[in-house]
């Protein structure tokens, strides 16, 4: 199963709230804090991202299993650990960016009452 989680979109400036990611080097905001579900990502000049993921926006979805979510697809980034209990990867398909997040059991997220 999967289910939409949010947009990503990749800026320069700084914004209120920003987590960082040490794994990719990038600050990211909470998207359930956000109206729109909007998460900002903001890189290190020496991040390792680089590509599509550092340059286009994503969608993200939440699913049970990332695996699932890999077969067939242009892997990007990852998987990785981007937060304690949440592995994720960036793919491309149909030239969009993806994000597919796979929550460890009793985390929950994504339904923050932000």
């Amino acid at each position: 199963m999967r289910q939409l989680h949010h947009f990503g979109l990749p800026t320069d400036q700084v914004q209120p709230g920003e987590t960082y990611v040490p794994a990719t080097k990038v600050f990211v905001t909470d998207p359930m804090a956000h109206p729109q579900k909007i998460e900002f990502l903001r890189f290190e000049a020496d991040s390792p991202v680089t590509g599509p993921v550092r340059e286009m926006p994503h969608l993200a979805f939440a699913c049970d299993n990332l695996e699932a979510e890999i077969e067939g697809a242009e892997v990007l980034l990852g998987p990785f650990e981007a937060m304690p209990g949440l592995r994720v990867v960036f793919v491309q398909k149909d030239g969009a960016v993806f994000e597919f997040m796979e929550f460890a059991e009793g985390v929950d997220w994504g339904t923050s009452d932000h």
